[in-house]
């Protein structure tokens, strides 16, 4: 490896682009878009391994965020899963201080799909194709825990529009992050903590 001037990192960044050729060849599909909710643990990294790569920052409300994950995964608790939404919200927040990108609201995408689509085409450099709203129709392979949305929702092939979310939705802990991506008022007071005897 040394003669060919790979260290573990470089061996590792080989193995991830080997296997993505790989995944994409067989698609038949000209351009891979990963839409991994973890990848923004690993921004750095794919930016390091893929230079060109372009970043597409997908904000939700954060109790909308926490209410899917809840419905994903019974067995956490509440307190475990706004800990996880704030540490995925974190996550999210420095990779777009540091890398460049496209903002997508998911209320947006679900209201207005074409136009944000090819807001999205346009910034990815791809011609706008209708076909990108009728997913549908496309055998997607099989969906897992882990690799996607695998809820009815995805499944049915049609978009739909998101739950509102009500104000007393919104743990304690996660107006702050609502309120940095602008889904409440910047000067809104963190709720006081639910009581425990009631």
């Amino acid at each position: 490896m040394k003669e060919m001037g790979l260290d573990a990192k470089g061996l590792e960044y080989l193995l991830w682009d080997r296997i993505l050729h790989r995944q994409l060849s067989a698609s038949g599909k000209p351009h891979l878009v990963s839409k991994t909710p973890s990848d923004v643990f690993i921004a750095d990294r794919i930016k390091e391994c893929w230079p060109d790569a372009k970043f597409i920052f997908l904000l939700r409300h954060p109790a909308a965020i926490a209410r899917s994950r809840q419905a994903a995964r019974p067995q956490d608790t509440p307190e475990r899963n706004a800990r996880m939404v704030l540490r995925y919200g974190g996550n999210l927040e420095e990779a777009r201080s540091r890398h460049e990108g496209l903002v997508v609201r998911y209320e947006e995408l679900a209201a207005e799909p074409e136009r944000v689509m090819r807001e999205v085409c346009g910034f990815l450099g791809l011609p706008w194709d209708p076909g990108v709203l009728d997913y549908g129709r496309h055998d997607h392979g099989r969906y897992k825990a882990g690799m996607g949305d695998w809820s009815q929702k995805i499944r049915s092939g049609r978009i739909q529009p998101p739950e509102p979310v009500s104000d007393d939705e919104i743990r304690p802990e996660l107006r702050e992050l609502a309120a940095a991506w602008g889904y409440l008022p910047a000067d809104t007071p963190a709720a006081p903590a639910p009581s425990s005897s009631g």
